[in-house]
């Protein structure tokens, strides 16, 4: 019996978790970034975001402690504790481990805890560094089996902007942003009008649910009456692009999570037939570091997306010469060694198991069934 929400992963799947986050770490160090670990407990914090869902420990002293519930605080208290942000120069880690959640929400499905991989580029802010965050990204999904992912991205910068140039009160923003968000034109269109906003700018607002699509999207975003600061951020956008031409890109401008957090683009990975992101991530300057942009990957989403037929390979050798066993290892071969003297149990045990060959005498010998 274990708790709800936490499972056993077997020898075919947990191999294939390992093999999964030592090619994505092998990925994240090639292009620069460097492994960090990270403490599993933390000092509670009831400013954090998922503080009311985290599990709670009391230390010795009566101190609150909690199990780490996502990696991006945990990383920026990394930094800010060791003085590499004032080097002015980007710092570049990768990460990975678990997470734990007291109550877990609709996209982690029941997992109380789970699994992520991810790249955090700190310390710098523009088109390139958002670019290559992006193309990271989509490497990563390459690398691990979905060339054919989309990445989705889209730009709370400008939905966050286009609000505040409404001037209405927080709480009138957040019903037209969950609106946005759902893609609720009727309801969209009736607060609009009941808030009395400018012709120009409902016109703006209301075209964001559908601003979904092609680079194409980006010129249609263009037409409408649009601030300063949106103009500004669509060509923020505009040079990200442009940097990515090979990159399968689709644009989601009414894209409207978590717009306190996210200050540029943000985006997820979808691959087909499976309906839940793959990774998440973007642009977050000033919410937890003053330049920052990075990404995630979910291991049991990914798991569960690439639907592999997961069987256990056996070694290849069952060996009763331990000279030849080492020799084996050497070359290569996976080496069982034999627990008997006893030829026909060992013959046996290799048959139900797959094992090929039997290593006595200093000779390699094929198993054969009858």
């Amino acid at each position: 019996m274990i708790p709800e929400g936490t499972r056993y992963f077997l020898p075919p799947e947990a191999r294939l978790r390992r093999e999964l986050q030592e090619r994505l770490a092998g990925l994240l160090y090639g292009w620069g970034y460097e492994p960090v670990e990270l403490p599993s407990l933390e000092v509670y914090d009831p400013q954090h975001t998922l503080a009311e869902r985290s599990f709670k420990l009391v230390d010795k002293n009566g101190g609150v402690l909690v199990l780490r519930s996502e990696f991006t605080t945990a990383v920026a208290g990394l930094l800010r504790s060791n003085g590499r942000l004032a080097s002015g120069q980007p710092v570049r880690m990768q990460y990975a481990g678990t997470l734990w959640l007291r109550e877990a929400n609709a996209e982690l499905g029941r997992s109380r805890e789970f699994g992520q991989v991810g790249a955090e580029l700190i310390g710098v802010s523009s088109p390139q560094a958002d670019a290559e965050v992006l193309e990271l990204a989509w490497e990563a999904l390459r690398l691990i089996g979905f060339p054919e992912a989309k990445i989705e991205v889209g730009l709370p910068a400008l939905v966050r902007d286009l609000l505040d140039s409404t001037g209405l009160s927080d709480a009138q923003k957040e019903f037209l942003r969950q609106a946005i968000h759902r893609k609720n034109s009727p309801q969209l269109g009736f607060l609009l009008k009941d808030y009395q906003v400018h012709p120009g700018l409902q016109q703006a607002i209301q075209a964001l649910p559908d601003l979904y699509g092609g680079r194409e999207v980006l010129e249609e975003a263009r037409k409408l009456s649009l601030s300063g600061r949106a103009q500004a951020d669509l060509d923020w956008l505009e040079a990200v692009l442009n940097l990515l031409p090979e990159v399968p890109l689709l644009l989601d401008l009414g894209r409207a999570r978590l717009l306190t957090f996210y200050t540029g683009l943000n985006f997820q990975a979808y691959t087909p037939d499976f309906g839940l992101p793959l990774l998440g991530g973007g642009r977050y300057d000033g919410a937890l570091l003053p330049y920052a942009a990075g990404f995630a990957l979910g291991l049991e989403r990914v798991m569960e997306a690439l639907r592999l037929p997961l069987s256990e390979a056996p070694p290849e050798v069952l060996a009763l010469d331990l000279a030849m066993a080492r020799r084996l290892r050497t070359e290569g071969k996976r080496v069982e060694l034999a627990w008997t003297h006893d030829l026909h149990d060992l013959r046996e045990y290799a048959l139900d198991r797959g094992i090929r060959w039997l290593a006595r005498d200093g000779k390699l010998e094929e198993v054969r069934s009858g």
